[in-house]
């Protein structure tokens, strides 16, 4: 299974009147029925991971979709689209990857997106709490 991409080209920050937009993605993710125990713990890791050791990584939820069972949603924001090479990158995201990727039952759908709010100052300051699990 491939990580997911859409077809809409790479977003790129902008500079608007409230300062600087963050690079967010949202992912859907749909899990074989008899490995959701474990996606849920291999996914904590990278996601601990991701904002522990991630200076330009400042969200990372893992959503569980209760109407669907095996669906899970990630929401990431980084820095910018650059970052999330760089999450690619890590060892955290390898050991995730190489564990789960022949566990979903469909292809991830990711869109990328724009912060609009909290502006870049309030994504900066409420990072250090991400760290208190």
């Amino acid at each position: 299974m491939e990580l997911p991409d859409d077809d809409r080209p790479r977003l790129t920050p902008t500079f608007p009147a409230n300062g600087f937009h963050m690079y967010a993605i949202f992912v859907t993710l749909n899990v074989q029925l008899d490995k959701i125990e474990e996606f849920e713990e291999v996914s904590l890791g990278d996601a601990q991971g991701s904002t522990r050791d991630e200076p330009e990584c400042f969200r990372f939820d893992i959503l569980k979709d209760p109407a669907i069972p095996g669906r899970y949603y990630l929401y990431e924001v980084y820095l910018n689209a650059e970052s999330l090479d760089k999450h690619r990158e890590t060892p955290h995201f390898q050991k995730w990857w190489s564990t789960v990727e022949d566990w979903f039952t469909e292809d991830l759908a990711k869109i990328d997106m724009e912060t609009v709010f909290p502006s870049n100052e309030g994504w900066e300051a409420q990072k250090p709490h991400l760290l208190n699990w």
